[in-house]
Protein backbone atom coordinates (compact mmCIF):
# COMPACT_ATOMS: atom_id res chain seq x y z
CA UNK A 1 0.00 0.00 0.00
CA UNK A 2 0.89 3.58 -0.79
CA UNK A 3 0.92 6.25 1.77
CA UNK A 4 1.96 9.88 0.87
CA UNK A 5 2.05 12.94 3.69
CA UNK A 6 0.58 15.40 1.66
CA UNK A 7 0.11 19.33 3.13
CA UNK A 8 -3.37 20.63 2.79
CA UNK A 9 -4.01 24.36 3.47
CA UNK A 10 -7.15 25.43 5.33
CA UNK A 11 -8.01 27.22 1.93
CA UNK A 12 -7.50 24.35 -0.39
CA UNK A 13 -10.03 22.68 2.32
CA UNK A 14 -12.63 24.63 2.48
CA UNK A 15 -12.79 25.77 -0.85
CA UNK A 16 -16.22 24.05 -3.06
CA UNK A 17 -17.38 22.64 0.74
CA UNK A 18 -21.06 21.88 0.57
CA UNK A 19 -23.02 19.99 3.13
CA UNK A 20 -25.90 18.19 1.60
CA UNK A 21 -27.10 16.30 4.51
CA UNK A 22 -28.52 13.03 3.14
CA UNK A 23 -25.95 13.39 0.12
CA UNK A 24 -23.23 13.75 1.89
CA UNK A 25 -20.64 16.06 2.68
CA UNK A 26 -17.50 17.53 -0.17
CA UNK A 27 -14.91 19.69 0.11
CA UNK A 28 -11.08 20.45 -1.62
CA UNK A 29 -12.63 21.76 -4.77
CA UNK A 30 -15.39 18.71 -4.93
CA UNK A 31 -12.54 15.88 -4.64
CA UNK A 32 -12.77 15.25 -1.37
CA UNK A 33 -15.42 13.10 0.00
CA UNK A 34 -15.62 14.04 3.69
CA UNK A 35 -18.47 11.89 5.17
CA UNK A 36 -18.63 8.53 2.39
CA UNK A 37 -21.76 6.59 3.05
CA UNK A 38 -20.05 4.50 6.10
CA UNK A 39 -19.42 7.46 8.14
CA UNK A 40 -21.17 8.46 11.03
CA UNK A 41 -23.01 11.66 11.16
CA UNK A 42 -21.77 15.16 12.71
CA UNK A 43 -20.99 14.20 16.24
CA UNK A 44 -18.83 16.94 18.13
CA UNK A 45 -20.21 18.63 20.69
CA UNK A 46 -19.36 22.53 21.21
CA UNK A 47 -16.43 22.34 23.42
CA UNK A 48 -14.83 19.17 21.42
CA UNK A 49 -15.37 22.01 17.81
CA UNK A 50 -14.57 25.31 19.83
CA UNK A 51 -11.06 23.40 20.63
CA UNK A 52 -10.44 22.75 16.70
CA UNK A 53 -10.97 26.23 16.14
CA UNK A 54 -8.52 27.41 18.79
CA UNK A 55 -5.93 24.99 18.03
CA UNK A 56 -6.12 26.22 14.37
CA UNK A 57 -6.31 30.05 15.75
CA UNK A 58 -3.15 29.41 17.55
CA UNK A 59 -1.45 27.86 15.22
CA UNK A 60 -0.94 24.75 17.18
CA UNK A 61 -0.40 21.39 15.10
CA UNK A 62 -3.83 19.77 14.59
CA UNK A 63 -3.21 15.73 14.99
CA UNK A 64 -2.74 14.22 11.07
CA UNK A 65 -5.28 13.31 9.37
CA UNK A 66 -6.03 10.26 7.10
CA UNK A 67 -7.46 10.37 3.35
CA UNK A 68 -7.86 7.27 0.89
CA UNK A 69 -7.14 7.62 -2.56
CA UNK A 70 -9.87 6.58 -4.81
CA UNK A 71 -9.42 5.03 -8.53
CA UNK A 72 -10.65 7.87 -10.05
CA UNK A 73 -7.92 10.09 -8.27
CA UNK A 74 -10.35 11.96 -5.22
CA UNK A 75 -10.32 11.27 -1.89
CA UNK A 76 -12.20 10.24 1.04
CA UNK A 77 -11.56 10.85 4.94
CA UNK A 78 -11.05 7.72 6.52
CA UNK A 79 -10.14 9.40 9.96
CA UNK A 80 -10.55 13.06 10.56
CA UNK A 81 -14.01 13.78 9.96
CA UNK A 82 -15.11 15.62 12.40
CA UNK A 83 -12.62 17.61 12.42
CA UNK A 84 -12.45 18.25 8.59
CA UNK A 85 -16.50 19.39 9.22
CA UNK A 86 -15.41 21.44 12.29
CA UNK A 87 -13.27 23.57 10.51
CA UNK A 88 -15.12 23.73 7.35
CA UNK A 89 -18.59 24.95 9.31
CA UNK A 90 -16.53 27.99 11.32
CA UNK A 91 -15.42 29.03 7.86
CA UNK A 92 -18.30 28.66 6.38
CA UNK A 93 -20.29 30.75 9.33
CA UNK A 94 -22.40 28.30 10.95
CA UNK A 95 -21.00 29.09 14.37
CA UNK A 96 -18.67 31.37 16.12
CA UNK A 97 -16.36 31.29 18.02
CA UNK A 98 -15.43 33.39 21.40
CA UNK A 99 -17.89 35.74 20.16
CA UNK A 100 -17.06 36.05 16.23
CA UNK A 101 -18.05 34.22 13.42
CA UNK A 102 -15.14 34.26 10.34
CA UNK A 103 -16.82 36.71 8.38
CA UNK A 104 -16.21 38.91 12.29
CA UNK A 105 -12.29 38.36 11.40
CA UNK A 106 -10.01 40.99 10.13
CA UNK A 107 -8.28 40.19 7.07
CA UNK A 108 -5.22 39.46 8.47
CA UNK A 109 -6.58 37.15 11.08
CA UNK A 110 -8.83 35.59 8.29
CA UNK A 111 -5.49 34.62 5.99
CA UNK A 112 -3.89 33.43 9.01
CA UNK A 113 -6.49 30.67 9.46
CA UNK A 114 -6.97 29.22 5.54
CA UNK A 115 -3.14 29.50 5.13
CA UNK A 116 -2.79 26.98 8.13
CA UNK A 117 -1.28 23.58 7.01
CA UNK A 118 -3.19 20.45 7.84
CA UNK A 119 -1.09 17.70 7.67
CA UNK A 120 -2.71 14.54 5.76
CA UNK A 121 -1.57 11.23 4.96
CA UNK A 122 -3.17 9.95 1.86
CA UNK A 123 -3.28 6.04 1.49
CA UNK A 124 -3.79 4.76 -1.91
CA UNK A 125 -4.20 0.41 -2.65
CA UNK A 126 -6.66 -2.38 -2.35
CA UNK A 127 -9.97 -2.06 -0.40
CA UNK A 128 -8.72 -4.72 1.71
CA UNK A 129 -5.85 -2.66 2.84
CA UNK A 130 -7.14 0.56 3.31
CA UNK A 131 -9.90 -0.87 5.12
CA UNK A 132 -7.89 -3.01 7.73
CA UNK A 133 -5.48 0.83 8.40
CA UNK A 134 -9.20 2.03 8.37
CA UNK A 135 -10.20 0.16 11.40
CA UNK A 136 -6.34 0.33 13.09
CA UNK A 137 -6.28 4.46 12.98
CA UNK A 138 -9.92 4.63 14.56
CA UNK A 139 -8.65 2.74 17.13
CA UNK A 140 -6.95 5.99 19.10
CA UNK A 141 -9.84 7.98 18.03
CA UNK A 142 -13.14 7.82 18.85
CA UNK A 143 -13.58 4.20 18.12
CA UNK A 144 -15.87 2.68 15.53
CA UNK A 145 -19.15 0.22 16.80
CA UNK A 146 -18.73 -3.14 14.78
CA UNK A 147 -21.75 -2.04 12.42
CA UNK A 148 -19.61 0.95 11.29
CA UNK A 149 -17.07 -1.28 10.72
CA UNK A 150 -18.99 -3.20 8.61
CA UNK A 151 -20.69 -0.47 6.80
CA UNK A 152 -17.18 0.53 5.66
CA UNK A 153 -16.32 -3.11 4.43
CA UNK A 154 -19.16 -3.03 2.21
CA UNK A 155 -19.77 0.33 1.31
CA UNK A 156 -21.88 0.16 -1.45
CA UNK A 157 -25.85 1.37 -2.88
CA UNK A 158 -27.08 -1.47 -0.05
CA UNK A 159 -25.33 0.50 2.41
CA UNK A 160 -25.99 4.10 1.27
CA UNK A 161 -29.92 3.53 1.07
CA UNK A 162 -29.97 1.35 4.62
CA UNK A 163 -28.47 4.41 6.62
CA UNK A 164 -31.19 6.71 4.95
CA UNK A 165 -33.57 4.54 7.18
CA UNK A 166 -31.91 3.58 9.87
CA UNK A 167 -28.87 5.47 10.50
CA UNK A 168 -29.52 9.61 10.87
CA UNK A 169 -30.91 10.85 14.53
CA UNK A 170 -34.53 10.87 13.23
CA UNK A 171 -34.84 8.35 10.54
CA UNK A 172 -37.56 6.68 9.82
CA UNK A 173 -36.85 3.63 11.58
CA UNK A 174 -36.07 6.05 14.86
CA UNK A 175 -39.40 7.68 14.47
CA UNK A 176 -41.47 4.46 13.89
CA UNK A 177 -39.47 1.97 16.61
CA UNK A 178 -38.68 4.33 19.41
CA UNK A 179 -39.43 2.36 22.35
CA UNK A 180 -39.51 -1.06 20.69
CA UNK A 181 -35.63 -0.77 19.86
CA UNK A 182 -32.39 0.15 22.03
CA UNK A 183 -29.30 1.98 20.51
CA UNK A 184 -28.48 5.13 18.38
CA UNK A 185 -29.26 5.19 14.92
CA UNK A 186 -26.42 7.37 14.06
CA UNK A 187 -24.07 4.58 15.68
CA UNK A 188 -25.53 1.98 13.54
CA UNK A 189 -27.09 -0.04 16.20
CA UNK A 190 -30.37 0.20 14.53
CA UNK A 191 -29.63 -1.02 11.06
CA UNK A 192 -27.14 -3.51 13.03
CA UNK A 193 -30.53 -4.85 14.61
CA UNK A 194 -32.65 -4.55 11.70
CA UNK A 195 -30.40 -6.81 9.67
CA UNK A 196 -29.82 -9.47 12.87
CA UNK A 197 -33.50 -9.83 13.14
CA UNK A 198 -34.35 -10.22 8.94
CA UNK A 199 -31.21 -12.62 8.87
CA UNK A 200 -32.68 -13.91 11.92
CA UNK A 201 -28.67 -14.23 13.24
CA UNK A 202 -26.58 -13.60 16.33
CA UNK A 203 -23.15 -13.67 15.51
CA UNK A 204 -21.38 -11.00 13.79
CA UNK A 205 -20.19 -13.16 10.81
CA UNK A 206 -23.85 -13.93 9.96
CA UNK A 207 -24.28 -9.92 9.56
CA UNK A 208 -21.47 -10.00 7.26
CA UNK A 209 -22.38 -12.57 5.17
CA UNK A 210 -26.06 -11.29 4.73
CA UNK A 211 -23.83 -7.82 3.91
CA UNK A 212 -21.84 -9.25 1.58
CA UNK A 213 -25.20 -10.79 -0.39
CA UNK A 214 -26.94 -7.43 -0.50
CA UNK A 215 -23.93 -5.31 -1.04
CA UNK A 216 -24.81 -4.51 -4.74
CA UNK A 217 -28.21 -4.22 -4.67
CA UNK A 218 -29.79 -0.83 -5.66
CA UNK A 219 -31.90 -0.58 -2.64
CA UNK A 220 -32.72 -1.31 0.88
CA UNK A 221 -36.12 -1.73 0.52
CA UNK A 222 -36.56 -5.24 1.49
CA UNK A 223 -35.08 -4.45 4.95
CA UNK A 224 -36.80 -1.54 5.86
CA UNK A 225 -40.22 -2.87 4.42
CA UNK A 226 -39.59 -6.25 6.87
CA UNK A 227 -38.64 -3.62 9.54
CA UNK A 228 -41.87 -1.87 9.40
CA UNK A 229 -43.84 -5.41 9.35
CA UNK A 230 -41.77 -6.09 12.77
CA UNK A 231 -42.85 -3.61 14.52
CA UNK A 232 -46.83 -3.13 13.37
CA UNK A 233 -46.84 -6.74 14.17
CA UNK A 234 -45.18 -5.60 17.61
CA UNK A 235 -47.93 -2.50 18.34
CA UNK A 236 -50.66 -4.79 17.31
CA UNK A 237 -49.76 -7.69 19.45
CA UNK A 238 -48.66 -6.21 22.62
CA UNK A 239 -51.40 -3.23 22.66
CA UNK A 240 -49.58 -0.58 25.28
CA UNK A 241 -46.21 0.19 24.81
CA UNK A 242 -43.77 -0.24 28.13
CA UNK A 243 -40.33 1.11 26.44
CA UNK A 244 -38.54 0.30 29.88
CA UNK A 245 -39.17 -3.29 29.23
CA UNK A 246 -39.86 -3.71 25.70
CA UNK A 247 -36.34 -1.95 24.29
CA UNK A 248 -34.65 -4.85 25.09
CA UNK A 249 -36.54 -7.38 23.59
CA UNK A 250 -35.42 -9.46 20.63
CA UNK A 251 -38.63 -8.73 18.29
CA UNK A 252 -37.30 -10.28 15.26
CA UNK A 253 -37.04 -14.00 16.28
CA UNK A 254 -40.38 -13.52 18.03
CA UNK A 255 -42.05 -12.06 14.67
CA UNK A 256 -40.45 -14.56 12.29
CA UNK A 257 -41.47 -17.87 14.61
CA UNK A 258 -45.08 -16.18 16.10
CA UNK A 259 -46.03 -13.80 13.19
CA UNK A 260 -48.78 -15.51 11.72
CA UNK A 261 -50.32 -17.11 14.95
CA UNK A 262 -53.58 -14.89 16.02
CA UNK A 263 -54.01 -13.82 20.07
CA UNK A 264 -56.11 -12.55 22.13
CA UNK A 265 -54.33 -9.06 22.20
CA UNK A 266 -56.40 -8.39 25.40
CA UNK A 267 -55.55 -11.02 27.65
CA UNK A 268 -52.09 -10.23 26.83
CA UNK A 269 -52.36 -7.34 28.06
CA UNK A 270 -53.49 -8.62 31.35
CA UNK A 271 -50.78 -11.73 31.96
CA UNK A 272 -48.45 -8.62 30.79
CA UNK A 273 -49.62 -6.40 33.48
CA UNK A 274 -49.65 -9.17 36.21
CA UNK A 275 -46.19 -10.59 35.25
CA UNK A 276 -44.84 -7.14 35.57
CA UNK A 277 -46.13 -7.01 39.77
CA UNK A 278 -45.39 -10.07 40.18
CA UNK A 279 -41.83 -10.01 42.63
CA UNK A 280 -40.89 -13.71 41.61
CA UNK A 281 -40.23 -12.41 37.65
CA UNK A 282 -36.97 -10.97 38.08
CA UNK A 283 -36.53 -9.98 34.21
CA UNK A 284 -39.34 -8.06 33.30
CA UNK A 285 -38.71 -8.17 29.43
CA UNK A 286 -38.64 -12.13 29.31
CA UNK A 287 -42.36 -11.47 29.61
CA UNK A 288 -43.22 -10.73 26.22
CA UNK A 289 -41.41 -13.90 24.65
CA UNK A 290 -42.37 -15.79 27.91
CA UNK A 291 -46.83 -15.33 26.60
CA UNK A 292 -45.61 -16.45 23.41
CA UNK A 293 -43.27 -19.59 23.99
CA UNK A 294 -43.99 -20.25 27.34
CA UNK A 295 -40.67 -20.82 28.05
CA UNK A 296 -40.19 -19.76 31.93
CA UNK A 297 -36.46 -19.62 31.55
CA UNK A 298 -36.97 -15.96 29.85
CA UNK A 299 -38.51 -14.77 33.29
CA UNK A 300 -35.67 -15.74 35.17
CA UNK A 301 -37.87 -16.71 38.34
CA UNK A 302 -36.83 -15.57 41.71
CA UNK A 303 -34.17 -18.72 43.58
CA UNK A 304 -34.60 -19.36 46.92
CA UNK A 305 -32.36 -18.07 49.20
CA UNK A 306 -29.16 -20.02 50.47
CA UNK A 307 -31.15 -19.59 53.96
CA UNK A 308 -34.21 -21.18 52.71
CA UNK A 309 -32.35 -23.56 51.07
CA UNK A 310 -30.64 -24.54 54.20
CA UNK A 311 -33.99 -24.33 56.63
CA UNK A 312 -35.84 -27.44 53.75
CA UNK A 313 -32.40 -29.16 54.07
CA UNK A 314 -32.50 -29.75 57.74
CA UNK A 315 -36.27 -30.31 58.17
CA UNK A 316 -36.22 -32.91 55.24
CA UNK A 317 -32.96 -34.38 57.18
CA UNK A 318 -31.30 -34.48 53.54
CA UNK A 319 -34.03 -36.89 52.08
CA UNK A 320 -35.12 -36.07 48.30
CA UNK A 321 -39.06 -36.27 48.77
CA UNK A 322 -39.46 -38.21 45.60
CA UNK A 323 -36.68 -40.89 45.16
CA UNK A 324 -36.74 -41.27 49.23
CA UNK A 325 -32.51 -41.26 49.12
CA UNK A 326 -30.04 -39.64 51.23
CA UNK A 327 -28.19 -37.01 49.43
CA UNK A 328 -25.71 -34.13 51.06
CA UNK A 329 -26.56 -30.81 50.69
CA UNK A 330 -24.62 -29.67 47.64
CA UNK A 331 -25.76 -32.92 46.34
CA UNK A 332 -29.36 -31.27 46.13
CA UNK A 333 -31.04 -28.33 45.12
CA UNK A 334 -34.05 -25.91 45.91
CA UNK A 335 -37.15 -26.49 44.17
CA UNK A 336 -40.88 -24.70 44.44
CA UNK A 337 -43.73 -27.13 45.47
CA UNK A 338 -46.26 -25.71 44.30
CA UNK A 339 -44.88 -25.00 40.70
CA UNK A 340 -44.43 -20.95 40.30
CA UNK A 341 -46.73 -21.56 36.88
CA UNK A 342 -49.62 -22.85 39.35
CA UNK A 343 -49.36 -20.11 41.95
CA UNK A 344 -46.56 -21.35 44.14
CA UNK A 345 -44.30 -18.31 45.37
CA UNK A 346 -40.76 -18.20 45.89
CA UNK A 347 -40.83 -18.63 49.72
CA UNK A 348 -39.48 -20.96 52.84
CA UNK A 349 -42.97 -22.45 52.61
CA UNK A 350 -42.98 -23.55 49.17
CA UNK A 351 -39.39 -24.56 49.18
CA UNK A 352 -38.00 -28.68 49.08
CA UNK A 353 -34.41 -29.57 48.71
CA UNK A 354 -34.64 -32.51 45.88
CA UNK A 355 -31.82 -34.82 44.47
CA UNK A 356 -30.23 -33.20 41.28
CA UNK A 357 -31.54 -36.41 38.96
CA UNK A 358 -35.66 -35.73 40.67
CA UNK A 359 -35.27 -32.12 40.18
CA UNK A 360 -34.12 -32.77 36.20
CA UNK A 361 -36.86 -35.06 35.70
CA UNK A 362 -39.26 -32.63 37.73
CA UNK A 363 -38.21 -29.85 35.43
CA UNK A 364 -37.89 -31.93 32.05
CA UNK A 365 -34.48 -30.39 31.77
Amino acid sequence: MKIELKEITIRDLTDGYQDNAEEGVVGYGGRLDIRPPYQREFIYREKQRNAVIDTVRKGFPLNVMYWAVREDGTYEVIDGQQRTISICQYVKGDFSFEGRYFHNLLPEEKDKILDYPLMVYACEGTQREKLDWFETINIAGEELTPQELRNAVFAGPWVSDAKRYFSKSNCPARRLANGYVSGSPIRQEYLETAIRWIADVKRDEEIREYMAIHQHDANALALWTYFQSVITWVQGTFIRKRERFMKSVNWGELYNKYKDNVYDTAHLEQETARLLMDDDVTNKSGIYPYLLTGDERTLSIRTFTPAMAVAAYERQQGVCPRCGKHFDSEDMEADHITPWHAGGRTVAENCQMLCKDCNRRKSGK
